[in-house]
């Protein structure tokens, strides 16, 4: 704030305790309506700040009543750290009833936050602390920030504080995400930057405790799902139970009217294999809808497994990948491992889901389990479940994990390559054994499934560098298919006329023009950047109207192939080819290897043991 605006706000802090009514826009309403709220109380702005901190003991405690918030804000305390030093400030996480649990930033900020009592074991509600971001954000249910002399008791003038509130899925308050810094310095960002971390916490609620109910993942753009960004219903039967606050806001209802309606009555139908859903306002929304995970009806090796359901529509596919989809079919069936390898947005997901739907295990659960998003802190029990009391937090009926889930069917691990080494052997022995021991010490339980897994890093290369282990390796990739990434496709042409078709039916063909543009690109984020772009078209013309050229890739972003020019050196000319192909695969020699059509040792050994890696 500058001079005029703090000569302001003191002025407004004057009339205001003298108790003259302010008019209105001296202060942010918020504010007032806080400072309101305290005077009622009867807190003296002027006297010093009673705080009782807690006795390590009782943090203790603390900490363990809330330990499941404490998991699920891990890593939004860490990733707003180092935002937090740059700033000179503490990112804090308090309880619903605004004791602090943790604090995270800059050292000599922490200490200095220390001396108004902004430390953990602390209570910063609006009754004991007055007006401040934390116990205003509690009390208004809303993001806010609360700058200097805004803050009822004059010693927290030194503080900027920006909070929001953290709601659990059923819409109760389970917390709230502050970061503090000196009330002198900038803190542009602050409120922003805690407002996504909130999000991404109320998201990750969601990944745990509702298998046995139908879930609704939903947004107007595709490419959202699976983000924070996305809303999330979740249905007892034709009830709903659980909600974020994105899906109230994309449906237009509030929680209370939530809780009165049925399912019918906010979506048309809803069915697992359903991709887009209409609510009854008339409203397209892209979906991922989740059943509850059913019982397995039969122990191993007794009744038959259902038949493969006939051959799907599925994604496009070249020859050559139309030829692995059917090795991987024979694979699955024998119940042999796969790794499924390609650059990010280069379908592997769908490609295992089209497996899943060609297989005997049609039918069973296809369990997806993305290894770089789960929080490390959670993974184990995620992956593996947990038995009732095995830690703080823990549900006390205990959880089947993700594992289990899978019984009879699929278990894709997404992105293996990013799974802890510390879990990997856990992994290993489960498919060894083929048993699921749940933490806390039960008893192991058969499984039955294939684990088909994927990744976008050099697996090899991890292995020889010791970030990932030999073993598990070779135990996950019995047999490796690549998918090629887009720009390596010849059909290229064919490939953007068909997704075309599947993704806006009403608009009729490609003009040629577009059709040529679209295949020259070499589209560096693969299937999920054609899409996006083409959905963007869809929604930017209507049907039979010329597609804009500000819409389609520009001649700048066409990446034409480079001229290589032959000095006469058959050598030089081969190592050349090679380092062009691993920069156009930014540096994936698996990648580079398979466009060149050479063995991966065979680039190794010319490029990387040379000195050359480029």
């Amino acid at each position: 704030m500058n001079m005029t605006v703090d000569g302001a706000l003191a002025a407004a802090r004057e009339k205001f305790f003298s108790g003259h009514v302010l008019p209105d826009g001296l202060v942010p309403a918020p504010i007032l309506r806080s400072w309101q709220r305290c005077a009622e109380q009867g807190l003296d702005a002027s006297a010093a700040i009673r705080t009782e901190a807690m006795t390590a003991a009782e943090l203790r405690v603390l900490h363990e009543q809330n330990e499941t918030l404490r998991l699920l804000s891990r890593s939004e305390l860490v990733s707003l750290r180092a935002e937090a030093k740059h700033t000179d400030s503490v990112v804090i996480l308090t309880d619903a009833k605004g004791m602090v649990l943790d604090t995270a930033g800059s050292a000599e900020f922490a200490g200095q936050a220390a001396a108004v009592a902004l430390r953990p074991g602390v209570a910063w509600s609006e009754t004991v602390t007055g007006t401040n971001a934390i116990g205003t954000a509690m009390a208004e249910r809303r993001a806010i920030e609360v700058h200097g002399a805004e803050h009822f008791f004059e010693p927290h003038g030194i503080l900027h504080c920006a909070a929001a509130p953290i709601f659990d899925p059923f819409g109760k308050l389970a917390g709230v995400l502050d970061m503090s810094g000196h009330a002198s310095a900038q803190h542009t960002h602050a409120i922003g930057l805690v407002r996504l971390a909130v999000e991404q916490i109320e998201h990750r609620f969601f990944s745990r405790d509702f298998a046995d109910m139908t879930v609704v993942r939903f947004h107007r753009f595709g490419d959202l799902l699976g983000s924070a960004r996305e809303g999330i219903l979740v249905f007892d039967g034709q009830k709903p139970v659980a909600g974020n606050r994105r899906a109230l806001a994309l449906l237009g209802l509030d929680r209370k009217l939530l809780r009165q309606t049925r399912r019918e009555d906010i979506f048309e139908s809803l069915a697992s294999n359903q991709r887009h859903i209409q609510g009854r306002n008339g409203d397209q929304f892209f979906a991922q809808i989740t059943e509850p995970v059913q019982a397995p009806l039969r122990a191993i090796g007794t009744l038959p497994r259902p038949a493969p359901k006939p051959p799907q529509k599925g994604p496009f596919m070249t020859s050559a990948t139309r030829d692995d989809l059917a090795r991987a079919i024979r694979l699955v069936n024998a119940e042999i491992p796969l790794l499924i390898t390609g650059e990010t947005g280069a379908g592997k997901e769908v490609f295992a889901r089209h497996l899943h739907g060609q297989t005997v295990r049609a039918g069973r659960p296809f369990i997806a389990i993305n290894c770089a998003a789960l929080p490390e802190s959670l993974i184990e029990a995620e992956l593996f479940g947990y038995e009732p009391g095995a830690f703080t937090g823990a549900r006390k009926t205990g959880a089947k994990g993700l594992v289990q889930q899978a019984e009879g069917g699929i278990l894709f691990l997404d992105e293996i390559g990013d799974m802890p080494l510390t879990l990997q052997s856990r992994l290993l022995r489960v498919l060894q054994d083929k048993e699921v021991a749940p933490l806390g010490g039960g008893v192991p339980h058969k499984a039955d499934f294939v684990p088909v897994c994927a990744t976008n890093r050099d697996l090899k290369a991890m292995v020889e560098a010791g970030s990932f282990r030999a073993d598990l390796y070779f135990r996950i990739a019995q047999f490796v298919i690549g998918l090629p990434s887009l720009a390596e496709m010849p059909e290229r042409h064919v490939l953007v006329e068909t997704l075309w078709a599947q993704l806006a039916p009403q608009h009729g063909p490609l003009p040629a023009a577009a059709l040529d543009q679209l295949a020259a690109y070499r589209w560096p984020g693969n299937f999920r950047e054609l899409a996006g772009r083409l959905r963007a078209i869809a929604a930017l013309h209507d049907p039979g109207e010329p597609i804009a050229p500000a819409a389609l890739p520009q001649a700048g972003e066409v990446l034409a192939e480079p001229e290589i020019k032959w000095n006469g050196d058959l050598g030089a000319l081969t190592e050349d080819a090679m380092r062009r192909a691993v920069a156009a695969h930014k540096g994936n020699l698996s990648a580079a290897a398979r466009a060149l059509n050479i063995d991966r040792s065979t680039l190794y050994r010319r490029l990387v043991w040379k000195g050359q890696p480029n």
